[in-house]
């Protein structure tokens, strides 16, 4: 795991200040954390958490304290420990559930809609980035309450409080300098030339995450699936 020091020594390195004179290391370690979340919205996946979480009662479930953004329900478990898998759940439209099971969300309706605690089906709205909504709903008298996997983006740890270590992969290091020199040089952008590094490095860090971004769509072992849909899972 690459840590604050790295990153601070390359910067100063560069902008040729080792001494922390003119852009000192708390205000580059700053610039870190600013990177780390700029990230994480541009890669959702850079800041990914796979985790077993409690559900509550009802069908509208909130993402943990520190989530950015849900990226996916896998399954769910035995309990809330992560000891042990179960049924597999798969994402659905909302609409179309709507439309078929009106009634989903009433705890009264019973039949097919019976809250209980398995889940079958999980719905998410990027307008609602915080919260998502489980099928069939969860029975709130259940103890313990029926826990699930989730993976989701979370707000990346400030640094000061993750021992100083980059709470984000370190194929990301390069992206993270050349947004600390972003910053240092649109500090100084008055002095000639740096207005044009400040554009230069920023335009460096955008298109190392788009090129990522290409990268992991090109290289996912999910693209033999999605070009061939003709591919189902077998019994072995």
């Amino acid at each position: 795991m690459a840590t604050v020091t790295e990153v601070i020594l390359r910067a100063q390195t560069v902008i040729q200040d080792t001494t922390g004179i003119r852009w000192p290391e708390e205000e580059l370690t700053d610039w870190i954390d600013d990177a780390c979340r700029e990230i994480a919205l541009i890669k959702p996946d850079a800041s990914s958490r796979n985790t077993t979480v409690p559900l509550q009662g009802g069908t509208k479930q909130d993402l943990p304290f520190d989530a950015l953004r849900l990226l996916r329900v896998v399954r769910n478990m035995k309990d809330s420990g992560g000891g042990g898998g179960g049924r597999a759940i798969r994402l659905v439209s909302r609409e179309v559930l709507d439309a078929q099971q009106p009634d989903w969300h009433d705890p009264d309706s019973g039949g097919v809609n019976a809250f209980g605690e398995i889940v079958k089906h999980y719905m998410y709205d990027e307008q609602d980035p915080l919260h998502y909504y489980v099928y069939p709903g969860i029975d709130p008298d259940i103890r313990p309450a029926p826990a699930i996997e989730i993976i989701y983006s979370a707000n990346p740890t400030p640094v000061r409080d993750n021992e100083n270590n980059i709470p984000i992969p370190d194929l990301y290091l390069n992206s993270i300098l050349n947004y600390v020199l972003y910053m240092a040089y649109m500090k100084d952008a008055e002095y000639a030339g740096n207005n044009g590094r400040a554009a230069n490095h920023y335009q460096l860090f955008t298109a190392s995450l788009t090129g990522k971004a290409q990268v992991d769509v090109i290289t996912t072992p999910n693209t033999e699936s999605r070009s061939n849909p003709n591919l189902t899972a077998t019994g072995d």
